[in-house]
């Protein structure tokens, strides 16, 4: 397990630090500590500047990564530092291809806000095309929590393989949470559908659509559960209607999880590269960690 860990040695980094070393799987660890400091800011470009400059930036990235390195206990799995100069985002994003995983705190230093996530956090999350770990502080200090969001597509599976192989799941309670968009259209408006009894609504093309949504619903959770088999794990389904993204974030609250999980789908090319609605606003708003999963190539 390859795992890129990226820290600036701000508040929001040495917390993703922490958060990486509970949650990842302690089996094969081999931890790249990367810190990225930015390129000259000052317009004077003499090379006496920008040397002095760098070797200014190589001391305290220096400082930063031996920091970051003794907050992993001794047996945490090989773990090597790397330091460069350029742009932070662009630098992970190219660097992530590398790993199996990215692990990124919300915000860097300077930041204001304690929610969203900042600039760096956000560009890796949208353009990285490995597995991203955005890292917020844990809920507990013995078992974690994790909401598995399932929807049937190739990002989704591929989302609970990663976490299967890479997250040390021996303590964990994981929820897999479906939720079926329902775009509720009256199919006849000129009724008040409140007064319809169950049986009625049944035999609308309405129920016909609930009743299939339904189904479907039961065989997306039976396939991601069929995932976890080999394992011995506390495993429960949850089935909601609604917008997918506000339902998943309202449980992960609601059940103060530590970990969601979500695969991801949009546009991908050699020039772009953006995650769907909901896999972004779950990143921004979730109140703890989300791993991103990337439909596989």
């Amino acid at each position: 397990m390859n795992v890129l860990i990226a820290t600036d040695g701000s508040k929001a980094s040495t917390t993703a630090l922490r958060t990486a070393d509970r949650l990842l799987s302690p089996i094969d660890r081999h931890l790249e500590l990367l810190c990225v400091a930015p390129k000259h800011p000052k317009k004077d470009h003499s090379r006496a500047s920008t040397r002095g400059y760098e070797r200014s930036a190589l001391r305290e990235m220096a400082q930063i990564l031996e920091k970051s390195r003794i907050i992993f206990p001794p047996d945490a799995g090989t773990i090597n530092k790397r330091m460069e100069i350029g742009s932070p985002s662009g630098i992970i994003v190219n660097r992530a291809e590398d790993h199996d995983l990215t692990v990124i705190g919300t915000k860097g230093r300077g930041a204001i806000g304690a929610s969203g996530l900042g600039p760096v956090a956000g560009r890796v999350a949208e353009h990285a095309m490995a597995p991203v770990l955005i890292a917020r502080e844990l809920r507990s200090e013995d078992s974690i929590r994790v909401l598995v969001a399932v929807d049937g597509s190739a990002a989704s599976l591929h989302a609970v393989e990663t976490l299967r192989s890479l997250f040390d799941l021996r303590s964990a309670e994981v929820c897999l949470m479906h939720v079926a968009e329902t775009p509720w259209i009256e199919a006849v408006p000129d009724e008040d559908w409140v007064t319809y009894s169950e049986e009625d609504k049944a035999h609308t093309d309405i129920g016909a659509l609930e009743r299939e949504m339904n189904r479907e619903a039961d065989a997306i959770v039976e396939q991601a559960r069929d995932l976890f088999r080999s394992q011995r794990i506390s495993l429960t389904i949850r089935i909601d209607e609604g917008d997918p993204a506000n339902e998943i974030i309202s449980e992960a609250e609601r059940g103060q999880y530590d970990l969601v999980v979500v695969g991801a789908t949009g546009v991908r090319d050699l020039k772009h590269s953006m995650l769907g609605s909901v896999s972004s606003k779950i990143a921004w708003n979730a109140p703890c960690s989300v791993l991103i999963v990337r439909e596989p190539d």
